[in-house]
């Protein structure tokens, strides 16, 4: 683990080294992952992106990328065709950096799993790619962004919700839910929220429906089955309410207050975290609504 920490480090060092303090900035550029993608695309360097993940829908203009898989299986074979001088990867368990470097590719990987690292992934990708300006002034531009619905959120009684990001299609079972390592945690803190599995050690781990029994949240988020967003119908939201119904004796279901979401937002940790904090605290807290 050790050596292959000090091996992703060196690769880190070898793509800066292509920035502009070393040379020219990279031209042309692979994201393997939707988060990557919408980062690019929000730092203007969306002209040199030449291939993306299967994910990436966002914005629109990432649509008519070329498509490389996704880094979990990407196509290694597609990613060289396409002559990129830096890769961006997110840190996975599937050594994917090792496999590109075989490849003789420079690549760089990030860690977006905090805030803190989220806007330390704004700086690094800024400065392999000539941008650090720009990323320097986002990164500001969001937290202050965060920071505003902190403070709308702050008076307010913190409400005890469950954020369900995986599930068995129609069925109540296959739970998966934010635990404590996951920047979604941060977020729904930040909006009044208290994760009723913020103990739970794991980014996002497996819960029986026994545990969402005793623990009785307040609020319940599903984005469960949603988690491809494309052509998610209101029809298939309000099928996702009603199976929740079954646990009258749960309070965020006497209280009506079962939301079914189908939006990247949630779960790509890129400059739309705003926007998933203000969502949030809509559904935390209805009475901070417009102010």
């Amino acid at each position: 683990m050790v050596m292959r920490r000090i091996f992703i480090l060196w690769l880190a060092a070898a793509t800066l080294a292509c920035g502009p303090l070393y040379g020219q900035a990279p031209k042309r550029i692979v994201s393997t992952a939707p988060s990557i993608t919408e980062l690019l695309y929000a730092l203007g360097l969306g002209d040199r992106l030449v291939g993306v993940d299967r994910f990436s829908r966002y914005p629109p203009e990432a649509l008519q990328k070329p498509r490389i898989g996704d880094y979990v299986n990407p196509n290694l074979e597609a990613i060289a065709a396409l002559r990129p001088d830096l890769v961006i990867i997110p840190v996975n368990p599937v050594k994917l950096a090792e496999r590109l470097a075989v490849l003789r590719l420079k690549v760089l990987e990030i860690d977006q799993d905090s805030l803190t690292k989220l806007y330390e992934s704004f700086r690094v990708i800024g400065q392999a790619t000539g941008a650090a300006a720009q990323a320097d002034k986002l990164a500001s531009t969001v937290r202050t962004q965060l920071e505003t619905v902190r403070m709308r959120a702050a008076p307010l009684k913190k409400t005890r919700m469950m954020f369900v990001v995986g599930r068995t299609p129609n069925r109540l079972d296959g739970l998966i839910v934010v635990g404590q390592a996951s920047y979604l945690n941060e977020i729904i803190a930040l909006a009044g929220g208290e994760n009723v599995f913020r103990d739970a050690v794991a980014s996002y781990p497996g819960v029986s429906l026994e545990e969402v029994l005793a623990r009785n949240p307040d609020v319940i988020v599903d984005m469960g089955d949603m988690a491809d967003t494309v052509g998610v119908t209101d029809a298939h939201k309000r099928e996702v309410t009603s199976l929740w119904e079954r646990l009258s004796s749960v309070a965020a279901v006497k209280q009506h207050r079962v939301y079914a979401v189908a939006s990247d937002i949630y779960v790509q940790p890129g400059p739309r975290v705003v926007d998933a904090a203000k969502a949030f605290l809509e559904m935390l807290h209805p009475e901070a609504k417009g102010k």
